[in-house]
């Protein structure tokens, strides 16, 4: 059965490789179809995510072992090497003989034996003569890359942007495992009676620490859960819960979500409104429109409209001054869920962060006129990425004259984040080592209300 697992592993990582897929839908297509037990969907997960993970580690302590270099290797016989190298220096379980052997049977299975005598005969060096010592590199771009498996460009910028310490804060963070957190839907239920529930089920949890709609799993599966699946909790990351209050929004307003899939703070808005008002869900792709679609069916929401359209056409659908409130959850890197998405750090370059700012400040541009005077225009994304973020903000504040900073903004976000704030700005940029969240920027902007020549806010 673990050979079987393996072989999968093999696969799902080959793909992974050759087709800059996603490590998430991939491994979860791989599951359904070879239809494994819980323990062998574990070790599966283990292998790809680790692997991918660390990629740019293995790759450094493969290298004085192959002698014709690795560029040189069939693509699955690097993933084989690299996930069986994974094996015997993360994982402790596993006898160094049985990841070999192991190895060894897959390439005579995937080539024959001449490539299998060189996986064996490498391994079984690298068994002999162990792998380098990481703590020798001394140039910090270069340390932090290697020691933390991250694109040295990447580092280089986080350096740049945060300085040394935050750098390698951020890069370790995102090493560790993400908890496991759900949004109670306050329209049906509290956080004391959702961990009743679950506790009834076999499900232990707590009290979130940043979100006042957060519970944190320890021990079980939300999603399996008979709370999930009546529609009392969704899972979804903390930071991320605290756009739909910092958004404020207030019973039978409209309200424009105008990147909204998958759907999860789309649904919020709508819990907050208590099924009141109206938000209108815009997302480019229609299979990703109805996703949002079945989480309110799931929550039993009524006050969403979904509607498949590119939000920087927006303009033509909808009257200038539509809305009362309106959310940009705008595409982005994702270098703030990388723990999450670890082939996020490797399909990324550096000129993909310019494309997309030109892109969000495109939908920022375009979306400004739909709000009502005196609305609030609330601009989010799951990045840490300056350019993405407080450049986009400033630059928007720039272009338009009719907007500024929301004043409320700062006393509508909890406690523990008000040592992140600055006085005078309503923005703020949560880094994956604060609370063990996603890495999460939020900034909000109020639309002016000009009357008689002055200009009241």
């Amino acid at each position: 059965m673990k050979q079987n697992v393996r072989n999968t592993a093999v696969e799902v990582l080959l793909k992974i490789e050759q087709n800059q897929a996603y490590s998430n839908l991939l491994l979860n297509q791989s599951i359904q179809k070879a239809n494994l037990s819980q323990k062998d969907v574990g070790l599966l997960t283990e292998l790809v995510y680790g692997t991918v993970q660390r990629k740019n580690t293995l790759d450094y302590l493969l290298g004085p072992f192959v002698s014709k270099g690795l560029k040189k290797l069939e693509k699955w016989v690097l993933v084989l090497l690299r996930m069986s190298l994974y094996q015997m220096v993360y994982l402790d379980k596993i006898p160094d003989h049985a990841i070999i052997n192991e190895a060894v049977e897959i390439a005579k299975k995937r080539g024959h034996k001449g490539i299998s005598g060189m996986v064996n005969g490498v391994l079984r060096r690298i068994q002999r003569e162990g792998t380098a010592d990481l703590s020798e590199v001394t140039h910090d771009e270069e340390r932090l890359a290697l020691q933390y498996s991250m694109p040295e460009w990447l580092v280089q910028r986080w350096i740049t942007q945060y300085g040394l310490d935050n750098a390698e804060k951020m890069c370790a963070a995102n090493m560790e495992p993400a908890p496991v957190t759900g949004r109670v839907n306050s329209m049906r239920s509290s956080r004391e009676k959702v961990l009743q529930s679950l506790h009834d089920e076999g499900i232990e949890g707590s009290n979130g620490g940043l979100s006042p709609d957060a519970i944190k799993l320890k021990k079980g599966s939300l999603s399996h859960s008979s709370s999930f699946k009546e529609g009392y909790v969704t899972i979804q990351d903390e930071s991320s819960m605290l756009v739909a209050r910092a958004l404020n929004p207030s019973s039978n307003e409209k309200i424009l979500d105008a990147c909204a899939a998958p759907g999860g703070k789309t649904t919020h808005i709508a819990e907050l409104l208590n099924n009141t008002g109206e938000v209108t869900a815009l997302d480019l792709h229609p299979h990703k429109v109805k996703l949002i679609q079945e989480q309110a069916e799931r929550l039993g929401l009524t006050n969403i409209k979904t509607e498949a359209l590119d939000s920087r056409k927006a303009g033509e659908k909808f009257s200038v001054s539509s809305f009362d409130r309106i959310l940009v959850d705008a595409p982005c890197s994702g270098f703030g869920v990388i723990r999450k998405k670890p082939d996020i750090k490797w399909s990324k370059k550096e000129e993909d962060i310019h494309r997309i700012a030109e892109i969000q400040m495109q939908i920022l541009d375009k979306v400004a006129e739909l709000l009502k005077p005196g609305g609030t225009l609330l601009y989010s994304t799951c990045t840490v990425d300056k350019e993405e973020n407080d450049e986009i903000a400033d630059a928007f504040l720039k272009h338009h004259s009719d907007f500024e900073w929301d004043k409320s903004f700062n006393e509508r976000l909890p406690e523990p984040l008000q040592p992140y704030l600055k006085p005078a700005e309503a923005q703020v940029q949560i880094l994956p080592h604060y609370f063990n969240s996603d890495g999460f920027y939020l900034a909000c902007f109020k639309k002016k209300t000009t009357t008689g020549g002055e200009t009241q806010c």
